[in-house]
């Protein structure tokens, strides 16, 4: 069943163009990984969306995911609330709205 998964980050002041250019050269080749797009949802805030074949393929996937963000941490804000620089979320398709 189709899986995905959603991140949200906040860069820290002034990186946010170097946060987007690590994602358009960023690339994640890995089994069961369809697509990916990351989101401006404000001021300094993304969210990255994942769409994944099964939640075994995006759980198998989360080594490489993790050694992708590392990348680009120091470009991050902590969120507070013991979150870290992601508030990661990720599940399966329970529902698909017709065009």
């Amino acid at each position: 069943m189709t899986a995905y998964n959603v991140v949200r980050f906040r860069t820290k002041p002034g990186r946010e163009q170097a946060f987007i250019d690590a994602h358009m050269k960023a690339k994640l080749d890995v089994k069961g990984f369809r697509k990916g797009a990351l989101i401006r949802t404000g001021d300094r805030t993304f969210c990255i969306v994942g769409e994944w074949n099964d939640m075994d393929s995006l759980a198998a996937a989360r080594p490489q995911m993790i050694g992708l963000l590392d990348t680009m941490r120091d470009m991050l804000e902590d969120l507070g609330g013991d979150l870290g620089v992601t508030d990661p979320v990720s599940g399966t398709v329970v529902a698909e709205i017709a065009t």
